[in-house]
């Protein structure tokens, strides 16, 4: 187990999502066995959710790990979980960090044996107190059928307008045969790891151009040491055929990094178009979180995108959510329109997809160095 938590901040919302986690995403069963990995970051987190494992009596097995470097992880992995499964029910690796995601492509290693139905990875990052009073209070099967109801609304649209009350106005070209839907929804696929918090639907635009005016927080895929919040000094981003060509922050710290952040190559194209599904997201957090783009509303991502290097042309090495608060979807094609904040659930199957909840989690992120703001 972690080093002793303080049981004094163990409080009732905390605890209760302690238990949603084990409950409705990961739906913990008698026959199931647990293994946790953590950073030292999240050591206290790693020590909430063993707590709750060991006190439902369940077999809980931990180890810790060094962000993104750590050439001993494997072999501590491989120590704790057997090469092969002989009984029933799963072996649930829940991996918990704050800035990073790391060693994927161990864990992936560890369980080439396995059948699909034997083991479940599930990974959070942010992995401190909001996650689990904030990020899991919507239920999967509640996300899923927000998510599904974005995807249905814009499936037959080629073009989209999308505004906020702040002063977006962007007008976007979709080829959805061509760039495939994301849907992170908190429900388990077959050997694809879950990735925490949940709640978006995002796709790749075939082109935008307009005014994205980020109202509430920005999201980067690198440790970033600043307040992340936009709520008080939004960045006002002039976007002309997919890139980025003017930003404006009255808050000078933000507007140098993003100024530094747009020099690397291709990080002004937009590579990502997204809009959060979590309703408990309510307000942004300081921290690099990505809470902060579940909550209901667009956010736009420059530099690397969520398809493959095939179809967009080009790679980058970082990606930046700049994420605005609600917004109106006019689908033009179609005359539907739907507000964010008031997505209403589906009661039809989720679409079908192709890609993972969160194709960011295919390699190890956060491996740019310190993105800082000081």
């Amino acid at each position: 187990m972690p080093e002793q938590t303080d049981i004094t901040r163990i409080d009732l919302p905390l605890w209760q999502g302690v238990h949603r986690l084990l409950d409705t995403f990961i739906v913990a069963r008698d026959e199931d066995d647990f293994v946790i990995a953590y950073t030292p970051d999240a050591r206290e987190g790693a020590a909430w959710v063993y707590m709750a494992l060991e006190g439902r009596g369940y077999r809980v097995r931990i180890t810790p790990m060094s962000p993104l470097h750590d050439p001993d992880f494997e072999a501590r992995l491989r120590n704790i979980v057997p090469r092969t499964r002989a009984d029933p029910g799963r072996c649930v690796l829940i991996i918990l960090e704050m800035d990073t995601m790391s060693h994927n492509d161990v864990v992936r290693r560890c369980f080439l044996e396995y059948e699909s139905y034997q083991y479940q990875v599930v990974r959070t990052i942010n992995s401190n107190r909001d996650l689990f009073t904030i990020g899991l209070q919507v239920p999967p099967n509640v996300l899923s059928a927000l998510n599904a109801s974005l995807m249905y609304a814009m499936a037959g649209s080629k073009h989209i307008e999308v505004s906020t009350p702040a002063g977006t106005l962007l007008s976007i070209e979709l080829e959805q045969n061509l760039y495939k839907w994301i849907s992170n929804r908190g429900i388990p696929q077959p050997r694809k790891f879950m990735v925490l918090p949940a709640g978006e639907v995002a796709t790749y635009p075939a082109n935008i151009s307009g005014r994205l005016v980020a109202d509430f927080a920005i999201n980067v895929n690198s440790v970033f040491s600043g307040d992340a919040r936009l709520d008080s000094s939004p960045v006002t981003v002039e976007i002309q055929d997919g890139l980025a060509v003017d930003i404006q922050c009255e808050n000078r710290k933000m507007l140098a990094f993003l100024e530094q952040a747009f020099t690397r190559r291709n990080s002004r194209r937009v590579g990502e178009l997204g809009f959060g599904t979590n309703s408990a997201v309510i307000k942004p957090v300081s921290e690099n979180s990505h809470l902060n783009e579940r909550t209901p509303g667009i956010h736009i991502g420059f530099g690397q995108h969520n398809q493959t290097d095939e179809l967009t042309g080009y790679s980058c090495d970082i990606h930046i959510d700049l994420i605005a608060k609600g917004g109106m979807v006019r689908c033009l094609d179609t005359s539907i329109e739907f507000d964010l904040t008031r997505v209403v659930p589906t009661d039809r199957p989720h679409p079908p997809v192709e890609m993972s909840e969160d194709v960011f989690s295919g390699d190890d992120c956060c491996g740019l160095g310190a993105a800082s703001m000081n």
